[in-house]
């Protein structure tokens, strides 16, 4: 599946995530395999269709542009450029490093990634890919939905799931968005008890459509506050809201996202299509696994947690919580199926179809904890632009590095333009977007090994890790 989303390679260049600033685009676009699936995201519920999406450029070399991913229509962000790499100047590669061009194969469904932002945000486009969770529905208000409390009745016939939805659905809320031409809405996680509550950044922009947003959150027992952005993150689609003299507020327990494990017990807690304390369950079905979600011009990636907990558009933001109530992902986007095009029409989108991704906690706290002290977050850097390298466009062979910043972290390494990176650490790197996923996950000042193939050799180097300018 075809991952699209916001990539900005922690790599250091925004080759697949929202364009971040510093250096130049990292690893350029990655080309999607053909009939990839794109990720939705789940950002708040919209109304009205919101004008083009603006995002800030991705994080790494500044200017550069990412490779955007066939587009999905809800919220549905380009395929980035690779992870910490870059177009050269004026978007091109050099004949050596220009990608394949991928076989179109004619077929019936295609699968994409897309924000969750419910309502008109979502409803605006065609395509397939990976779409964010905004609830976008035309009509709804603020008002339109009374909360729902989440109590154990029998406690002899209670589940895993219906302990844990007890435990973490008092630090769920629902966060409405507004402007002057539409509005929608989405979840949060409750982080302090005086009222700051995270949430994703296309939730509180309208999948990027604005910067100038009124924003209100309705906690768990029906309360509804007026509340101002703190500050946003686009590389990692995370954002950070404060309640208007609120106090006493629950904050959710965390987990360490590194020790989940594939087949735990998986709960998304949130209000998909303005349903709040809307519970689901399912299982983690993966981990580390790179999404790129975004518009046709602004990609965003991230290192996900993927789960078939069903989550719909409106569900971003919310928690994605264990057996135990802890949070372990923030949720984020959706893989979605559309049909393929049909003359004179648009290609239908399908909602839930049990593919769903989450910030891994780790990545939210750390980011989160950033922008509540200093309004915004640093990534780590690995200053290179690549692509994804492939003898055929169906089966990624490793990032190929396009350009490498002159005196940053992969130059200062021995990294060459031609080089393949096929691991970082233990991970296999088979995209760019897999490697601006691995570089993403990363801290700044971090030490990564990379596995690298030049010509017919195959070496490893250390790296330590920059910090992409904000």
């Amino acid at each position: 599946m075809s991952e699209q989303n916001r990539p900005a390679d922690e790599t250091g260049q925004n080759g697949d995530r929202y364009p971040t600033q510093g250096l130049p685009q990292q690893f350029p676009a990655q080309q999607p395999p053909a009939q990839q699936p794109s990720t939705q995201q789940f950002p708040a519920q919209q109304f009205p269709a919101p004008g083009p999406q603006q995002v800030p450029p991705h994080q790494g070399w500044t200017g550069q542009q990412s490779t955007p991913h066939p587009g999905q229509a809800w919220g549905q962000h380009p395929q980035p450029a690779h992870a910490g790499v870059s177009a050269p100047a004026g978007g091109q590669l050099p004949p050596a490093f220009q990608p394949p061009q991928p076989t179109r194969r004619a077929g019936r469904w295609k699968l994409g990634v897309a924000g969750l932002v419910a309502g008109a945000l979502i409803g605006g486009g065609a395509g397939a890919g990976v779409v964010s969770l905004v609830d976008q529905g035309a009509g709804s208000s603020p008002t339109a939905t009374s909360a729902q409390n989440v109590v154990i009745t029998d406690p002899q016939t209670a589940t895993s799931a219906t302990a844990a939805a007890a435990k973490a659905a008092p630090s769920v809320v629902t966060v409405y968005v507004t402007d002057s031409s539409g509005a929608g809405s989405g979840s949060g996680v409750v982080l302090t008890d005086d009222g700051y509550v995270l949430t994703n950044n296309h939730v509180v922009t309208l999948d990027s459509s604005t910067g100038d947003a009124t924003v209100q959150v309705r906690t768990a027992d029906g309360t509804l506050y007026d509340a101002s952005v703190v500050g946003t993150d686009p590389s990692s689609d995370l954002a950070v809201v404060k309640l208007a003299d609120a106090s006493g507020l629950t904050p959710a327990a965390f987990a360490d996202s590194d020790d989940v494990q594939v087949g735990d017990l998986a709960v998304a807690i949130g209000a998909p299509l303005g349903l709040s304390n809307t519970v689901t369950d399912g299982i983690i079905s993966a981990t580390d696994r790179a999404v790129a979600t975004g518009s046709d011009t602004d990609v965003t990636v991230i290192d996900a947690i993927q789960t078939d907990a069903a989550i719909n558009p409106g569900n971003s933001g919310g928690a994605l919580v264990d057996a135990a109530g802890e949070v372990v992902g923030i949720n984020s986007a959706i893989a979605s199926v559309a049909a393929a095009d049909v003359p004179g029409q648009e290609s239908a989108q399908s909602g839930n179809i049990g593919v769903g991704f989450a910030i891994p906690s780790n990545t939210a706290q750390r980011v989160a904890q950033e922008i509540i002290r200093t309004g915004s977050a640093s990534h780590a850097l690995l200053g290179v632009s690549a692509q994804t390298a492939a003898q055929n466009a169906e089966v990624g062979e490793g990032a190929q590095v396009a350009q490498v910043a002159d005196g940053g972290p992969a130059a200062q390494a021995g990294i060459r333009v031609g080089d393949v990176v096929t691991a970082v650490g233990d991970r296999a790197i088979t995209t760019s977007t897999e490697l601006t996923a691995a570089v993403r996950s990363a801290s700044p000042g971090d030490q990564v090994t990379l596995t690298v193939r030049r010509g017919d050799s195959t070496s490893t180097v250390d790296v330590t890790l920059g910090t992409a300018s904000s």
